[in-house]
């Protein structure tokens, strides 16, 4: 891919025609913030989005209702662009308002700004498309709308329903502090409910004849975190209590349910630390007489990064520069920098392992690197990227030092400035696609890449043979 192609201008005036819709989509996306499996709302907006553009639609993916496919064109490469449009529970905020100031206490916000994920996915996908259209080039451009990205793993089980099979380059972004080329890989995870069986006793007067789950479950935490000293350091292992057996204390508890999320650097370095998180279960169960069961409600797999994608996204980046931001943006930015920690600000350079400077927004596109980093995080994008060569791109959204899964970000989220990063990553998606779609040499190049780095292990899905998407309401991530 060269910055010299005739035609990128074509493709990102396709995007300057059209991006007023879609900053309202995503402006409207977030207006009614829907989490896990439940966003009814955003699903519909984002279809009624592609039918007004003219794609081809098809719904219920994979089972999942909130899951969709918009695709164009005939014949040629098929190039797929990924959004998500999940939003997160407790993260209530105002738009525009640089205090916490929940709109709801308690309720749904997106704060890690899928709001404009899945807007902008959208929009490189019709550039793409109208560029076809106008050139007569063969060739299908496919839009995912993917839910329950945060924990449901819906990509995950797309990927294990087949949606992906002809798929021959797969794009998307994530909003950022920064704007670029993703370049770490993710923790593969697998989120577990441990359900603990005991038998009630009056706590007082037979306390010798109950079985207590709420101990199990005490228990086995303690067991979990003697195990941490013992696993590789990237390993993660998270936990939360979803039921405690009831709200009194002189009834020995007789249920109680945790559910733990566990993650390693690969699917291998996964599948051993399950088991060992499992035997320290049956454990708990062992020695408190209880029994105990457990359900694997989502998995995803580590992401595998392709770099002649890379590369050529890296020259669309290099050629566009960063979003336009005005006076007015970075105005707004150093009102939420001041909400912000120095440990905040701190995170985010050194996350990116850069020098830090004092500036609200990022005015440079983050540079290449050719060491191995992976972020602390996980996504089902993962999951993707084992099957089809894929690629993402960094879109500057956001003041920088704003960690995402927060208010902060919330806060951002219908700027003008987060409107401009979304509009920059969707003309890098853009580029990057219709690079893919016109060169077989990128596509080939792609494919051996994926290849090479699999190291010739076959995709195996975290997620049990059996095991259906959890439509419905999860929360953390």
């Amino acid at each position: 891919m060269t910055t010299g192609n005739s035609n990128l201008p074509l493709v990102w005036d396709f995007i300057d025609r059209k991006k007023e819709v879609f900053t309202e989509l995503a402006d409207r996306v977030w207006e009614t913030p829907e989490t896990c499996y439940m966003e009814t709302l955003s699903a519909a907006a984002h279809r009624e989005m592609l039918e007004a553009q003219g794609f081809r639609i098809t719904e219920n993916v994979a089972g999942i209702p909130t899951a969709l496919i918009g695709e164009a064109g005939e014949g040629g490469p098929v190039i797929a662009f990924l959004g998500e449009y999940d939003a997160l529970a407790g993260l209530s905020q105002k738009a525009g308002v640089t205090q916490h100031d929940p709109m709801t206490p308690g309720a749904n916000g997106h704060g890690c700004g899928h709001n404009l994920l899945g807007s902008a996915s959208l929009l490189a996908a019709t550039a793409l498309k109208d560029w076809l259209e106008k050139t007569g080039t063969p060739g299908r451009v496919r839009y995912y709308g993917c839910p329950a990205e945060e924990g449901g793993a819906a990509k995950a089980f797309m990927v294990r329903a087949g949606a992906f099979e002809d798929v021959d380059i797969a794009i998307s972004w994530h909003p950022s502090n920064f704007a670029g080329v993703q370049r770490e890989t993710s923790l593969a995870n697998c989120r577990i409910d441990f359900t603990f069986t005991g038998r009630a006793a009056h706590a007082s007067a037979v306390p010798e004849l109950g079985r207590s789950a709420l101990d199990a479950v005490e228990l086995m935490s303690v067991g979990v975190n003697y195990m941490r000293e013992h696993m590789p350091s990237e390993s993660r292992i998270h936990y939360a209590v979803l039921d405690t057996g009831g709200i009194s204390p002189n009834v020995v508890q007789a249920h109680a349910k945790v559910r733990y999320v566990v993650r390693s650097a690969d699917l291998p370095g996964l599948f051993a630390l399950i088991e060992r998180v499992k035997k320290v279960a049956e454990g708990a169960a062992l020695m408190t007489e209880t029994k105990v069961e457990s359900t694997i409600l989502a998995g995803v797999s580590n992401l595998v990064v392709n770099t002649p994608l890379m590369d050529a996204m890296q020259d669309v980046w290099d050629s566009m520069g960063p979003p336009p931001f005005d006076a007015a943006d970075i105005a707004f930015a150093e009102k939420i920098r001041a909400t912000l920690t120095p440990e905040d600000i701190a995170a985010s350079w050194n996350q990116e392992r850069l020098e830090q400077r004092d500036v609200p927004l990022a005015d440079f596109i983050l540079p290449p690197h050719t060491e191995n980093r992976q972020m602390g995080g996980s996504t089902d994008v993962g999951d993707v990227s084992w099957v089809v060569p894929t690629v993402q791109a960094y879109g500057a959204t956001l003041a920088v030092g704003t960690q995402l899964h927060t208010w902060q970000v919330v806060a951002q989220g219908k700027s003008p400035l987060a409107h401009k990063g979304m509009v920059s990553a969707a003309k890098a998606m853009a580029a990057t696609g219709l690079a893919a779609m016109t060169s077989d040499q990128l596509r080939e190049a792609a494919w051996a890449d994926l290849k090479k780095r699999r190291r010739g292990q076959d995709y195996k899905s975290p997620i049990p043979d059996g095991a259906e998407p959890p439509v419905a309401a999860m929360t953390l991530k």
